[in-house]
């Protein structure tokens, strides 16, 4: 199982596979008690609002997500407030061609 934990001052991402039952997270670790969804959350799908098996992200300096979105073969770039992620590698399909990963 791989999680991605990443915090900023305001921020806290945490990456797990939805198949997950437990979850080795530090016992003094600090939550909010109202979380925010700030990347899919619309149900599995194809949509840009929505992910299908994500797998993994990266948040950079600008606090833009990353999300290998497994599913849908494609990295999906969420901006900070956007309500719909862009595609910005894949999403064609899985294959060797230069559109697809």
């Amino acid at each position: 199982m791989q999680l991605l934990f990443i915090s900023t001052p305001y921020f806290c991402f945490i990456s797990v596979p939805l198949r997950a039952s437990t979850v080795g997270i530090h016992p003094n670790a600090k939550w909010s008690e109202h979380g925010i969804t700030v990347a899919g959350g619309n149900g599995s799908g194809i949509k840009t609002n929505q992910l299908y098996n994500p797998w993994g992200l990266y948040v950079d300096d600008d606090l833009t997500i990353y999300v290998a979105d497994l599913g849908n073969n494609r990295i999906v770039e969420w901006k900070s407030g956007a309500t719909n992620g862009i595609v910005v590698a894949g999403g064609n399909g899985g294959g060797n061609g230069t559109n697809q990963l």
